[in-house]
């Protein structure tokens, strides 16, 4: 049976999938910190957070979380997974180009001693990305 903090996080990535931004933030604390690792970008509350992951749902209204896969390790859940969806708005700045994407991410979330997220960390491939949407092109390797 899987933790109360790995159901949290399962819950919170479901929300997601449903575009339920308040079943998304519910279990996470007010001044939440979590870190976009490709982008290095470090979002500060629990608002910030909310914000960022609508705009990833602009970009890709169809995006899904797939395929994840939980660890337990006390007070910190680690998740696998992998992000598809078409890309159907705005990109971070970036015009939509209507491709698909398909990304595997890594997730670690900490829960304070009340099991609220306190902190969180993405990770994952900026350049497959861009790469798979279209707005660079593949590097050629030597054959």
């Amino acid at each position: 049976m899987a933790s109360k903090n790995v159901e949290a996080l399962r819950a919170a990535h479901e929300s997601w999938n449903r575009r339920d931004y308040e079943g998304l933030v519910r279990n996470i604390a007010e001044n939440f910190v979590y870190t976009d690792h490709a982008t290095q970008r470090t979002l500060k509350n629990r608002n910030e957070f909310r914000r960022w992951t609508e705009d990833w749902a602009k970009s890709t209204s169809d995006g899904k979380i797939t395929n994840a896969k939980y660890i337990d390790a006390g007070d910190v859940v680690i998740a696998e997974f992998t992000a598809e969806g078409t890309n159907d708005g705005p990109f971070f700045g970036l015009r939509s180009t209507g491709r698909r994407m398909s990304l595997p991410l890594c997730e670690i979330w900490r829960c304070d001693s009340n099991g609220r997220f306190v902190e969180g960390a993405g990770y994952y491939d900026m350049y497959s990305i861009l790469t798979q949407l279209g707005h660079v092109q593949p590097l050629r390797t030597a054959a």
